[in-house]
């Protein structure tokens, strides 16, 4: 598996493009663009790989991670994933997305070449929220920062869910790279040991 990180958006989230570097076949996660420019930086990474996007991948319907669902879809032919929960929120977005080419649901496979990615239904900072599990990594979208955990006071967010699903995560094992969907990547050691919202679940 091959990953690469960019920041995108008034929000600076995190946009991962993840490819398999037999088959050049990709995954664009969570591409929350708000400028033309950062659609040309996310293609031109494509481009200069040989890549085929086979997927875009939302881990939540907020408009700061799936602004860039049209342009990167018009420019791929990819497919938009979203659970089916959050799916509602892009036909009603401002952001005008494309609505979704099909619904995930926890223990979907999403695989692109040799990559496989398990979908971890994961609610609380919106109902459809989920995380995106790999042989080495997981992908939390904002679920779980480095040190912190998503809001839970926003339209449709639940305190409740996302302590459920926080005490999911922990079960995961210590040397998971944790790439969330804002601020810098951790492990899952590494939150267990020093985030605040995980120590009373332990």
């Amino acid at each position: 598996m091959i990953l690469k990180r960019l920041t995108v958006g008034a929000l600076c989230t995190n946009c991962y493009i993840v490819s398999c570097a037999e088959t050049k076949e990709a995954i664009i996660i969570d591409p929350g663009l708000d400028r033309e420019s950062e659609a040309k930086r996310i293609l031109e990474e494509i481009n200069r790989d040989n890549l085929r996007v086979k997927f875009i991948v939302n881990t939540h319907g907020h408009p700061d991670h799936i602004s860039g669902n049209k342009i990167i879809k018009e420019a791929t032919g990819a497919s938009i994933l979203i659970h089916k929960y959050d799916a509602p929120l892009l036909r009603g977005s401002s952001v005008n997305s494309p609505p979704a080419d099909k619904t995930l649901h926890d223990g979907d496979i999403i695989q692109a070449g040799k990559v496989r990615l398990k979908v971890l239904h994961t609610p609380g900072h919106s109902q459809g929220s989920i995380c995106l599990l790999g042989e080495k990594v997981v992908f939390t979208g904002d679920t779980l920062f480095a040190g912190s955990i998503g809001r839970t006071d926003l339209p449709a967010s639940s305190d409740e869910a996302i302590q459920g699903s926080l005490k999911r995560l922990i079960t995961l094992p210590d040397h998971l790279k944790v790439y969330p969907g804002h601020g810098p990547a951790s492990t899952m050691g590494e939150e267990k040991k020093r985030n605040p919202f995980l120590q009373g679940l332990l």
